[in-house]
């Protein structure tokens, strides 16, 4: 039932908020829930990836991208992501979730996110990509951007992230 809540508070800030531009970071304060521990009394690994979701749809809402979306019949998909953990977060702390744009390419977008402990050390860190779907395949950055009111520029992705889409390349190829 939390998620459902989380879910739900997470529509209703997109509405009220205003607006954002591409290049700012979203951050939310948040506190690990006794639902969100496994069996090692921490923040589960899966509660993470379930948490930079939900991030994702407050930055879709509030930069334009869910009207944009919505408006053309095309369905937001990840397309993956790679994180590191550092330190558990545990029971009831209180932390911060940060996300920002990161960069982009022909088609995918892609977030950078960091999990903060109140003591200002990296509990986990990584990026996730993302683009638009159409029918007929991915569409272009070009044209999701056009659809925002923007003009599509590519940017130069962080070292982490070339080095992960090389990663991912190989093991595609090794599959």
């Amino acid at each position: 039932m939390n998620l459902y809540l989380r879910l739900l508070w997470t529509l209703l800030r997109c509405w009220r908020l205003p607006q954002m531009l591409l290049t700012d970071t979203l951050s939310r304060q948040l506190r690990v829930l006794p639902n969100d521990l496994d069996l090692n009394l921490h923040m589960n690994n899966g509660r993470y990836l379930t948490l930079i979701d939900l991030m994702l749809l407050e930055f879709f809402g509030r930069t334009g991208f869910a009207k944009a979306v919505l408006k053309n019949g095309w369905r937001p998909m990840s397309g993956g992501a790679i994180i590191t953990y550092r330190r558990g977060l545990q029971p009831l702390e209180r932390y911060t979730l940060h996300y920002r744009h990161a960069g982009s390419n022909s088609h995918w977008n892609f977030m950078h996110f960091e999990f903060v402990n109140q003591r200002g050390e990296l509990c986990a860190a990584g990026y996730m990509k993302g683009a638009a779907v159409a029918k007929t395949g991915l569409v272009p950055s070009t044209e999701t951007y056009a659809s925002m009111g923007l003009r599509f520029e590519p940017m130069a992705l962080p070292q982490a992230v070339v080095q992960w889409l090389e990663a991912e390349q190989a093991v595609v190829s090794g599959a």
